[in-house]
């Protein structure tokens, strides 16, 4: 008799762990021919803030890690991506030569991102922080910290690319992250969270989440242990998040969906992306 394929059970990536929706609710996604595929977890607020759980014990020691060793870490994510691209270019789903040709462009440009940033990782502090000049007998100087847990919302149209671009600048400076994948292509997230756990990063530093922004938006912006938010929202949803965030004094950066944002431009990524999610803390140091 005919061989049955075994059909993998989609999970979301937390805590170094793959968890069902704690709700047990999902949804299904097609593949590119327009046959059903799978069904993902439909995550609720519960699994989020599970999620801030796992980020926050993961994020002290992630922080603590050299710079050095950091940009180790991220540079062995570009190896593993490197190793399994072509996989995640099926993950995609495109349904003909052109989608092909722009997933696998979207594959090269990710795995290219994170070896940028793996760069980052021992330099950015030299750039951002300074010795300041003061008329006081003090040596007055700044450092960067890491904020803490950074919430973030991803684009519909650049379901890797457009993740690993934001996720790439918020744990290159030891914070953790929570983010949320592309509602309506959540495959390319799935793959990168079963790269992940067998990746050298501590799990809980990245935690992937897949469901509705709209069940999950008022949980990120309230949420008082999610110190950022990181989002590719709509007007409506970024006025959510600027008035949630407002009550827990929370650092919001919004990407407008309504831009024609370039993912693969050098300007979205650097420097400056890195800078969004540090704090400054200043020294007063007596001198003579």
């Amino acid at each position: 008799m005919p061989r049955l394929t075994v059909t993998k059970t989609p999970k979301c990536y937390v805590g170094g762990a793959f968890i069902r929706s704690e709700s047990n609710l999902t949804y299904a996604i097609s593949d590119g021919e327009g046959e059903f595929f799978a069904n993902i977890p439909l995550c609720t607020r519960k699994d989020l803030r599970n999620a801030v759980e796992a980020a926050a014990k993961a994020g002290a020691g992630w922080a603590k890690r050299s710079a050095y060793n950091r940009g180790q870490i991220l540079y062995r994510m570009a190896e593993m991506l490197e190793a399994r691209s072509s996989e995640l270019v099926d993950a995609h789903f495109p349904k003909n030569a052109a989608e092909r040709k722009q997933a696998t462009a979207e594959v090269s440009a990710a795995i290219d991102r994170i070896v940028h940033y793996a760069g980052w990782t021992d330099k950015y502090e030299a750039l951002l922080g300074s010795v300041n000049p003061v008329a006081t007998a003090h040596f007055n100087f700044s450092v960067t910290e890491p904020m803490g847990v950074v919430g973030i919302m991803t684009p519909e149209d650049a379901p890797l690319l457009g993740l690993i671009s934001m996720i790439l600048p918020v744990i290159t400076s030891g914070n953790a992250v929570i983010a949320l994948a592309s509602e309506k292509t959540p495959y390319p997230a799935i793959i990168l969270g079963e790269m992940l756990a067998t990746s050298d990063l501590p799990g809980g530093v990245i935690n992937l989440l897949t469901g509705k922004n709209s069940d999950l938006i008022s949980t990120f912006a309230t949420h008082e242990h999610i110190r950022s938010v990181y989002a590719y929202a709509t007007p409506e949803e970024a006025k959510t998040l600027q008035s949630g965030a407002s009550e827990s004094v929370k650092r919001t950066k919004i990407i407008s969906a309504e831009s024609s944002y370039d993912w693969s431009a050098a300007t979205a990524q650097g420097l400056y992306q890195i800078r969004d999610f540090v704090e400054l803390k200043t020294t007063w140091h007596p001198v003579g």
